[in-house]
């Protein structure tokens, strides 16, 4: 019985989300350091054509389709995603840790007896066997983990891993329609902010804290936000004073983030939002405490009013892109 490499990929809007992409080219760094195969499994969702996956290396895609699976039921997603890696002898499965997958990693990993790591934000291969890194304790340390059973659930930080398209050939789409689908709980509506962008995946974040004072002086976060082509972040504090919604949280009780370029204005750096970000390419820190504990992590600190200094940085950088 050969050993194999299942992909959970995770869509939104009918498209596949670049969360995805990022674990299939680790599926694919797998399947080349362990002489073995990967492919990948898809539940709900009204996609017609997968032909973009090939360039990542993707060959077969199994997707499990009905119309009550479009929005996601942990429940329904756990059955038929367990049944099809029992079916198919899988033994690492790799998903995305977005909100989706670190509802659903734990489910699976329980229903197939697997061992499981989440939040990796880097892997090796020594001696035949993958040693996983996270973060743990509010990101001031890292944990390298062995799972010593051959069963695996890895759940992988968005944002981390580069995908990789450079590859060719087709993928195989196998179409499965479910006909037993579990209505207990059934989800009727996602509604979603139009025209922003998420900030789990985002490659650029401008977040703000307390010192922005009230909700209406956010308006300087979004307009920074905006020329830089971001998405708009928040402290832990402002979205509990009901100035920001919550899926703009970022932190240990909100979305953990590897942006390429983070501006942190106004957030002092509690360890609970240090826990949320810790992990992004470029820090930018605009505060007037030039204590804050948010300078210790940063690469670049401005010491400075936010109120004189955003719109200064904002108009400067229209310039530069005009």
């Amino acid at each position: 019985m050969a050993n194999k490499i299942l992909v959970v990929l995770e869509q939104r809007n009918n498209q596949i989300k670049k969360s995805s992409l990022e674990a299939i080219s680790v599926a694919k760094d797998f399947s080349e350091k362990t002489n073995t195969t990967f492919e990948a499994v898809l539940v709900g969702g009204e996609i017609n054509d997968f032909s973009s996956l090939g360039k990542f290396g993707l060959k077969k895609v199994t997707h499990f389709t009905n119309t009550e699976l479009n929005f996601y039921s942990s429940k329904n997603y756990t059955k038929i995603i367990s049944n099809f890696i029992k079916e198919n002898y899988f033994d690492k499965i790799i998903i995305s840790s977005t909100s989706f997958g670190r509802d659903l990693a734990p489910r699976i990993a329980i229903k197939i007896d697997a061992g499981i790591v989440v939040d990796v934000i880097e892997y090796s291969f020594d001696n035949g066997e993958f040693i996983y890194t996270r973060p743990i304790f509010a990101g001031k340390a890292l944990l390298e983990t062995r799972i010593i059973k051959n069963l695996q659930v890895i759940a992988l930080r968005p944002n981390v891993f580069k995908p990789s398209d450079n590859c060719s050939g087709n993928t195989e789409v196998i179409i499965n329609q479910i006909s037993e689908i579990d209505s207990s709980v059934k989800t009727i509506e996602v509604k979603q902010a139009s025209g922003k962008i998420d900030v789990a995946e985002a490659d650029i974040i401008v977040s703000g804290g307390r010192g922005m004072k009230a909700a209406e002086n956010f308006n300087l976060i979004e307009n920074l936000a905006d020329v830089l082509g971001a998405a708009t972040g928040a402290s832990r504090a402002v979205v509990d004073a009901g100035w920001r919604p919550h899926s703009e949280q970022v932190g240990q009780t909100g979305k953990t983030v590897s942006p390429n370029l983070y501006v942190a204005v106004g957030i002092s750096g509690a360890i609970q939002h240090l826990a949320g970000m810790r992990s992004s390419k470029c820090i930018v820190a605009i505060n007037k405490d030039k204590d804050a504990p948010i300078f210790q992590i940063a690469d670049y600190g401005l010491v400075a009013d936010a109120f004189e200094i955003l719109p200064i940085l904002i108009e400067e950088i229209k310039k530069l892109k005009s």
